[in-house]
């Protein structure tokens, strides 16, 4: 099986600053990664080079079989679905959410002049039922809720059958109701054979959903843990990464970790 991402040693350098440090990671084609990490850990970061967004400062990034640096990126990004608060920023709020997800086609945010057909429509209204925002058609952007938003953002990013999805803190902003519906659309779309490699950023366990494979944590834009989630997904991992003692429980395929609390 041949790997989606294929990093070795990767480091990004911004000034002074070094933002990733000598990463080293693979990702096969019927995996499910979640990149866990506290602020400044390097999970933005990482997506950017795993999106062809940025180019790493040393180390080899392969990302769909392609180095970057030696590949045209503007045929690369057409393969991969990317959501991120950046992306969403950019989509004007008077966008129909039809036009949201079939835009996708050709790569723009923001229908202009662009001739879709009939094929197009369908299978975007297809993505929109998958991800339970069939309902939602025919409003417009600006009028949806964020945890409706987040849905049209992955119906986006699955428009043009991408072989790679990042998704970079889908849940951000979300209360309690929207973060476990999208929770739960995320498990279906692991669940399902069909579904392209995927890699979700998140700060928290909680976010993690049923289904996904292999974990990713981040300290200080270094690796301190990678692989298989219930060898990776710890008390003691998550407690290196994060600096503090925490406790962690896991029950029915989903994660809650707390601080340890001090015994007298």
């Amino acid at each position: 099986m041949s790997a989606v991402l294929d990093f070795v040693d990767v480091t990004v350098r911004r000034g002074q600053a070094t933002l990733l440090d000598r990463i080293s990671w693979r990702v096969e084609e019927d995996e499910r990664w979640v990149i866990l990490g506290p602020n400044g850990a390097g999970k933005t970061t990482l997506l950017q080079v795993a999106s062809s967004q940025m180019h790493p400062t040393s180390g080899v990034a392969a990302v769909l079989g392609e180095v970057l640096g030696t590949v045209d990126v503007f045929e690369l990004r057409p393969r991969i679905g990317l959501t991120s608060a950046a992306i969403a920023e950019r989509i004007p709020r008077s966008e129909s959410v039809q036009d949201v997800v079939v835009s996708a086609s050709y790569g723009v945010v923001g229908r202009w002049r662009e001739d879709y057909d009939d094929l197009d429509h369908d299978r975007a209204g297809q993505l929109l039922t998958e991800v339970g925002a069939a309902h939602l058609v025919d409003r417009t952007f600006g009028t949806l809720s964020e945890g409706e938003r987040k849905r049209v953002q992955i119906a986006r990013a699955l428009m043009t059958d991408p072989e790679l999805l990042l998704l970079d803190e889908p849940a951000a902003g979300l209360d309690l109701g929207g973060r476990e519906d999208l929770v739960s659309t995320l498990s279906v779309l692991a669940a399902d054979p069909d579904s392209p490699a995927t890699v979700l950023v998140s700060h928290h366990v909680e976010e993690i959903p049923p289904g996904f494979t292999h974990a990713l944590l981040l300290r200080k834009g270094g690796v301190v843990a990678a692989g298989p989630i219930d060898e990776v997904v710890t008390a003691g991992t998550l407690s290196s990464t994060f600096g503090m003692p925490l406790v962690l429980q896991h029950a029915d395929g989903r994660f809650n970790a707390r601080r340890r609390t001090r015994q007298r």
